[in-house]
């Protein structure tokens, strides 16, 4: 069976936020809830240059891994505790305040179960930063 990775190379990443919007259109977020995002880390001096620098970042049971790799938050399951937003050491998991549940990037595997790439990385990422990696 395939593993699935998304790669993101921050250092190409030129903080355009298109990513941003292509999650957003996938799955129709509401206000405030992220399921990736860019953040804007800067500016630094670097080599003598003023530069600006970008970070993209993606309960119980409500959280499996998988067979092919992917981590899913299952929205069902969701007690709305929110103590998975606290303790994810990729701050990647959101809280919808409206439906009361977190949500992650679930590497949008409804298109790769379709042989497609997610939304965020189909040609939609300008800088070319952002990848996905399959192992067999």
């Amino acid at each position: 069976m395939a593993k699935y990775e998304l790669i993101i190379d921050h250092e190409l990443c030129w903080g355009c936020k298109t990513c941003e919007v292509a999650c957003k259109q996938e799955f129709s977020t509401p206000d405030g809830v992220k399921l990736i995002s860019v953040e804007e880390i800067g500016p630094a001096m670097v080599e003598n240059k003023l530069d600006f620098v970008y970070h993209v970042t993606c309960v119980d049971e409500a959280i499996a891994k998988r067979d092919d790799g992917i981590v899913v938050l299952d929205g069902q399951k969701c007690t709305g505790c929110q103590l998975c937003v606290d303790v994810c050491p990729y701050e990647a998991i959101g809280y919808d305040s409206i439906e009361h549940v977190a949500q992650k990037c679930n590497l949008c595997h409804h298109r790769i179960d379709q042989g497609l790439y997610p939304a965020c990385a189909d040609n939609v990422c300008l800088a070319h930063c952002i990848h996905v990696r399959v192992a067999r």
